[in-house]
């Protein structure tokens, strides 16, 4: 099989910040299943005095616990290497988070309607 030599390998922060990017984030689960998302929104927010950036994403497969209509939080790690990613396992922030992104689309609704 030959390579693709169009393929040009991007880091997961310019992916989830591009404004243009339309297609799913592909992950591997821990048993190494290629797990496809949907971006739902990007998230910076403080937690305490540590300012992290978040994503939400929606499974595009079904995932045991997580229902059609749901989307999973998760943080990225930004640092000098590439940028990983990582479920919110902290269901206070996870809540905080979403509860953000609620207000970002409501008054996001209300500008457009203004």
């Amino acid at each position: 099989m030959a390579l693709d030599t169009n393929f040009k390998a991007m880091d997961l922060l310019d992916v989830l910040l591009d404004a243009n990017n339309r297609d799913p984030v592909t992950m591997m689960d821990e048993n190494g299943r290629q797990m496809n998302f949907e971006q739902v929104a990007v998230i910076p927010m403080a937690v305490g005095e540590e300012r992290r950036l978040y994503c939400l994403l929606k499974p595009l497969e079904q995932v045991k616990g997580i229902a059609d209509d749901e989307a999973i939080v998760f943080r990225l790690n930004i640092g000098n290497g590439p940028t990983t990613i990582c479920v919110e396992e902290d269901a206070e922030v996870a809540h905080a988070v979403y509860a953000k992104y609620e207000k970002l689309c409501a008054e996001a609704q209300s500008k457009k309607f203004n």
